[in-house]
């Protein structure tokens, strides 16, 4: 299991991204980027994606970072805009869960593929195991926006940034 340096720059430097997630969505029920969590958030991921670019042997890692860049840009772009706070949180409620996704499933696919060292959990790309907790991060995804966004209509203080 060989890392290069700039390999182990994103793997560390995103790192951060997974606990700063769960805390925010566990606590407010999504990625608040007017807090502290959820500017730590914004830079560890932005670190993650930028150095995606030099390591990634795949075309499709590109094209996941890009994607992942475009909706980290649209979810924190929002929030600087003060006149789009109502609707707009919807928006940014919506990609940064996206990015959260996004996060999830090249880190589940490289750390099932890659530990334990001498016997991976999963043997590639297309393995049963890996297919089915990629499939279970999409249900999540896909089920937990529509809770996320009831919660934003349903609790209004939410929308103003002010995530209890």
């Amino acid at each position: 299991m060989s890392i290069s340096p700039i390999g182990w720059l994103h793997t560390l430097g995103s790192l951060p991204a997974i606990p700063l997630a769960t805390y925010m969505l566990v606590r407010h029920g999504r990625i608040v980027p007017e807090t502290t969590p959820g500017r730590a958030y914004f830079w560890f991921m932005l670190l993650g994606v930028l150095t995606v670019y030099p390591i990634a042997r795949q075309p499709v890692s590109s094209i996941i970072a890009s994607v992942t860049l475009f909706f980290l840009v649209v979810g924190y772009g929002v929030a600087l805009w003060r006149r789009a706070k109502q609707a707009w949180t919807y928006v940014q409620c919506v990609a940064l869960s996206i990015t959260v996704f996004l996060l999830m499933v090249p880190t589940v696919s490289e750390t099932l593929r890659r530990l334990p060292v001498d016997d991976p959990l999963a043997t590639g790309l297309n393995d049963p195991f890996l297919l089915a907790i990629q499939g279970a991060l999409l249900l999540a995804l896909i089920v937990g926006i529509p809770f996320q966004l009831r919660s934003l209509y349903r609790h209004p203080v939410h929308r103003e940034g002010h995530a209890r």
